[in-house]
This record gives structure tokens, C-alpha cells and sequence, in this order.
């Protein structure tokens, strides 16, 4: 899998970061190599291997899910710096929509 310096482009341009040519051609090279690293750890016959989480055993013991004390809408709106009855409002994050 190959990435282009367009998709970098758009990438960098959702995530809101302004990149020179430089950078892009250095992005395009590195996420390149990471792209080529997954799938060749995606080639690698895993069968027979259990599922993990940690490369070392872990006690991750569970708990049981219980609803305790809540903030209640009010109180957590407190502080906000603006608000739509009990929701937080925050600015527009994309701006403009494109196509494709």
C-alpha cells in the first residue's frame, strides 16, 4: 500500500496542520514506511497464536459495572462558556464540506 502526497495533503488539511512541500514529501516518505511495516505484519501467519493484549502476562482483573453518583446536567453545564439547554456548544470543527 502506497500513500500519495494528495492524501497527505488532505490528511494534514482535516487535522488542521499546515505543511510546506518539504513536509509533505517527508510525510509521504514516512507514512510510506509505516504503511509497508503493518502489512508486512499483516502477512505474518498468526494461526494457532492466542489473542493478546501485552506482550507479558497481565492480571487485569474485571469489575462489576455499577452506576454510582451522577453530575447531573446543571452542575456539569456550570461552567461552560456557552450552551444549547443541556448540551455543550463548541464551534463548527469542519468548517466546509468537499466532495469525494
Amino acid at each position: 500500500m502506497t500513500i500519495t502526497p494528495e492524501e497527505v495533503r488532505v490528511t494534514a488539511e482535516l487535522a488542521r496542520l499546515a505543511l510546506s512541500d518539504e513536509e509533505v514529501a517527508r510525510m509521504t516518505r514516512e507514512l510510506g514506511a509505516i504503511l509497508g511495516a503493518m502489512e508486512r505484519l499483516a502477512a505474518v501467519d498468526v494461526e494457532g497464536v492466542a489473542p493478546m493484549t501485552h506482550a507479558v502476562a497481565l492480571d487485569c482483573p474485571e469489575r462489576e459495572d455499577v452506576v454510582g453518583p451522577q453530575l447531573g446536567a446543571e452542575r456539569a453545564l456550570a461552567g461552560a462558556p456557552r450552551r444549547s439547554g443541556q448540551f455543550f456548544e463548541v464551534p463548527r470543527v469542519i468548517a466546509h464540506d468537499k466532495e469525494g
